[in-house]
C-alpha cells in the first residue's frame, strides 16, 4: 500500500504539472496583454517546478525515496565539541521543518556543562534520505569560543551519520538469541523529566558488537521498538559497507575513510564561511547555513555524485 500510494502521489503531480501547463498555453493563445503579469509568474513557477523535477531523477538510489535516521556524535574537544553538535541537531531540525519533513527524536545524551554528546533523529518524508545522505561524514567548526575564558578561536568536529529507515519490505533477519537487551533510567537535566522507572533501553547486536540505546520514549516498549530499527538500519549499512569495500578492493581503489576528513567546514571566525570539501560550494552566510539553508549544499553533491557517477 505504501508503494501504491507512493505511485499514486508521484501520477497524480504529473497530471496536475500537465493540467497547469495546458491552462498556461490556452491563456497564451488568447494573446491578451492584461494576463502578461499572472502569464510570467505562472511560467516562472512551472520552470522551478520543472528544475525540481529534474534535480529528483538524481534521487534514484536503492532507499533514497526512504525515511532517514540521523545520528550526531560529538568529536574531540569536550565541551566546545559538544556545543558544535548540538548546533548542528538544530541546523538539521530547522532543515527538516523548511521541507516539512516530520521528526523525532529517538535518543539523547547532553553534556555535562553543554550541549549533547550524541543523537539519533527519526526523520519522515519524501526523499529523507535522498536528500541527507550528503550529509554523512565529519563536520568542522571553527570560532571564538564561548567556554574560554581568553575567548582564543577554537576548532570543533562532529560526526554525522546518516541510515535509510527500513521498512518491514525490507528482509533483515535478526535472530532474538544475537540480542543482548539492557534497561536503565533515562537520563536527564534533572527534575521532572527525570524517568523514575527504567525506560530506556540499550540494544547490543553480538555477532557484529553493534551497540543501539533509545530513552526519549516514556514507553519501554517504544523504546525497543525504536532501538529494532535503529539498529536493522545499522545492520544494512554494514552489510552494503563490506559489499562496497569489497568491490573497491577489486577494484584497488578503496580508501578508508579516517575520523577528521572533514565533508564541510563552517568558519566563523576570522572571516564568514561555509565550505564543502567534495563539491567546493560555499556561502558566505553562516548564520542562513545554520538556520537550515542546506540544500544548495544537498543539490551540489548530490550533481557532483552523479557526474562521477
Amino acid at each position: 500500500m505504501k508503494t501504491v500510494n507512493t505511485l499514486q502521489e508521484e501520477s497524480d503531480s504529473w497530471k496536475d504539472f500537465q493540467k497547469r501547463l495546458n491552462d498556461l498555453l490556452e491563456l497564451a493563445e488568447m494573446d491578451d496583454e492584461s494576463f502578461l503579469g499572472e502569464l510570467e509568474k505562472e511560467i516562472t513557477a512551472l520552470e522551478k517546478e520543472l528544475d525540481q523535477r529534474a534535480f529528483r531523477t538524481m534521487l534514484s538510489g536503492k532507499y533514497d525515496s526512504e525515511d532517514a535516521l540521523l545520528a550526531i556524535h560529538a568529536g574531540a574537544g569536550g565541551t566546545d565539541s559538544q556545543d558544535w553538535a548540538e548546533m548542528l541537531q538544530r541546523m538539521y531540525l530547522r532543515w527538516a521543518e523548511r521541507r516539512g519533513f516530520d521528526v523525532e527524536v529517538l535518543d539523547l545524551t547532553v553534556g555535562e556543562e553543554a550541549g549533547i554528546k550524541s543523537t539519533t533523529i527519526s526523520v519522515s518524508g519524501r526523499y529523507a534520505f535522498g536528500y541527507l545522505r550528503s550529509e554523512k561524514g565529519t563536520h568542522r567548526l571553527v570560532r571564538l569560543s564561548p567556554f574560554d575564558a581568553a575567548h582564543r578561536r577554537h576548532t570543533s568536529f562532529a560526526l554525522v551519520e546518516i541510515l535509510p529507515q527500513i521498512g518491514d519490505d525490507i528482509d533483515i533477519e535478526i535472530n532474538a538469541k544475537d540480542l543482548r537487551i539492557d534497561v536503565y533510567k533515562s537520563s536527564g537535566a534533572g527534575g521532572q523529566s527525570v524517568q523514575k522507572n527504567s525506560t530506556a533501553v540499550r540494544m547490543t547486536h553480538i555477532p557484529t558488537g553493534i551497540v543501539v540505546t533509545c530513552q526519549n520514549e516514556r514507553s519501554q516498549l517504544q523504546n525497543r521498538e525504536n532501538a529494532l530499527k535503529v539498529l536493522k538500519a545499522r545492520l544494512v549499512e554494514k552489510k552494503e559497507a563490506e559489499q562496497k569495500e569489497e568491490m573497491d578492493g577489486l577494484r584497488g581503489e578503496y580508501t578508508k575513510a579516517e575520523w577528521g576528513s572533514q565533508i564541510r567546514s563552517y568558519v566563523l571566525h576570522p572571516y564568514q564561511l561555509v565550505k564543502d570539501h567534495r563539491s567546493d560550494f560555499e556561502m558566505g552566510n553562516t548564520q542562513a547555513v545554520l538556520d537550515g539553508d542546506l540544500d544548495g549544499f544537498m543539490e551540489a553533491y548530490l550533481r557532483l555524485q552523479k557526474k562521477q557517477q
